[in-house]
């Protein structure tokens, strides 16, 4: 295992990655599907320029990132939108191949109609400013999204129809693919503005990694996210990663913590939450897990509004683990 980053590639951040000993990364936006920063050429640009600063490009994000439906780089996937749809798919296989040949092994993705919810933030140690969901205080207004109503079935058939395109590709092409889940987890009965999060629970995380069987298809596992989706995370997550790991559905973590569960819970610093990380770390080492390990929200500190600080303090703890790790080895 060995530290990652995932956010941006810019020089000033580069030089400071290589001074942390973080050699790993994945790149931040690369562009749309039409961009000629995926062409082989670009993407290989791409790759060389990260590694002059004697870091690996472990991974690049498609441009299905994360955001609400409609402020999606391109919603026609997921709104089942034709023929742009197939149009968009058959540019996603050309970026999959391209990154094959540019000697990029990994791309990751989300499939998401409602984006990243969260309610009113907390205050947390030395009057950190924490992001927060409860589920309780949550408005859905509007009822529906512009998607109208997901339900399960029609949400599992738009998956099933992306996966079905791409996953042959990334296996044509030795590239894996990483979904993150959905971010949170939200009541199976009532989903989330009509949307039922079907990637929202470790079982809809199983039915994804099996719908179309692949080494190259598997999970940007987002442990914060996951332990979201959990009722007791600081009991539950470790047979959670062993479940995934020990399958090899488990392709680059987010290293995050959090104070809650399910419904209700809010994001922490690594080292001040319900989860054990220490042993969450000796848990996917127990399954055999070698990628990234990487910091993922953090919370907003006084006079550290690009969250810097608080990265760095991320990096730090996420290195001394790793090392500890290969002392105890």
């Amino acid at each position: 295992m060995k530290a990652g980053h995932q956010h941006d590639h810019s020089e000033t951040t580069l030089r400071a990655l290589a001074a942390f000993g973080v050699n790993h990364i994945c790149s931040g936006k690369v562009g749309k599907a039409s961009d000629e920063s995926w062409s082989v050429d670009g993407l290989t640009r791409l790759r060389k320029h990260v590694e002059s600063f004697g870091l690996k490009l472990d991974c690049v994000p498609l441009p299905l990132s994360s955001g609400y439906i409609t402020r999606s780089e391109h919603p026609e996937i997921m709104l089942a939108k034709d023929p742009e749809r197939d149009r968009t798919l058959d540019a996603f296989c050309d970026m999959i191949r391209n990154c094959g040949k540019a000697g990029i092994p990994m791309v990751k993705y989300n499939l998401t109609f409602i984006g990243v919810v969260r309610t009113e933030r907390t205050i947390g140690r030395g009057g950190a400013s924490l992001s927060a969901f409860d589920f309780s205080k949550s408005k859905q207004e509007p009822p529906l999204t512009e998607a109208g109503r997901i339900t399960d079935e029609i949400y599992w058939d738009r998956i099933t129809y992306f996966l079905k395109r791409i996953v042959p590709v990334a296996e044509e092409a030795k590239v894996k693919i990483a979904c993150h889940p959905q971010d949170p987890g939200m009541p199976r009965e009532t989903g989330w503005r009509g949307v039922n999060t079907v990637l929202g629970t470790p079982d809809g995380l199983k039915r994804f990694v099996e719908t179309v069987p692949s080494a190259y298809h598997g999970l940007n596992f987002c442990q914060g996210t996951v332990s979201e989706m959990l009722e007791k995370p600081g009991e539950q997550i470790y047979d959670v990663i062993r479940e995934f790991g020990r399958r090899g559905k488990i392709f680059n973590v987010h290293f995050r913590n959090i104070r809650g569960g399910f419904l209700k819970f809010e994001e922490t610093m690594p080292d001040d939450g319900d989860v054990d990380m220490p042993r969450a770390l000796r848990t996917y080492r127990e399954v055999g897990y070698d990628g990234m390990i990487m910091p993922d929200h953090v919370p907003q500190i006084v006079g550290d509004p690009q969250g810097q600080k608080a990265f760095a303090f991320c990096f730090g703890y996420i290195q001394a683990l790793l090392q500890t790790l290969r002392a105890e080895a």
